[in-house]
């Protein structure tokens, strides 16, 4: 199946690295918009669970391939044969005014791309409704 490139850039309302970096470069910043339970272990594998322990829950496993503080974290779903098939969230700033923008790489199925740009903006917005960024 071919892998179509999303990239989706979303201005932050910070022009603190650090910050945006606790929303998303560790399983706690990112529990709270990206997944209702989000947990590490040892070996840089992420859980991501959606629903509550009671129901049925949507679980994926994504393993971190590199990350540089402050500034992005590549990781990869592990349905995900290829390392090339990575999901991406990397801050930047703006020489003209000093913010941050969040840019989202992720490689997604061709008849995906509208359904995970859809999810991706759903997570925005909540990382925009628990931070204010």
């Amino acid at each position: 199946m071919s892998k179509k490139k999303l990239v989706m850039e979303y201005p932050l309302n910070s022009k603190s690295a650090s910050i945006v970096w606790g929303l998303i470069g560790n399983a706690h910043g990112l529990g709270k918009w990206m997944a209702d339970y989000v947990e590490e272990d040892e070996d840089g594998e992420l859980t991501f669970k959606w629903g509550e322990v009671w129901t049925q829950q949507d679980v994926r496993t994504s393993t971190i391939i590199s990350k540089e503080e402050n500034s992005y974290i590549r990781l990869k779903w592990d349905v995900n044969e290829s390392d090339e098939d990575f999901w991406e969230l990397r801050v930047e700033k703006s020489d003209f005014s000093g913010h941050l923008t969040l840019i989202i790489t992720d490689h997604v199925d061709e008849e995906d791309v509208d359904y995970m740009r859809e999810v991706w903006t759903d997570n925005l917005s909540r990382l925009h409704n628990i931070s204010g960024l």
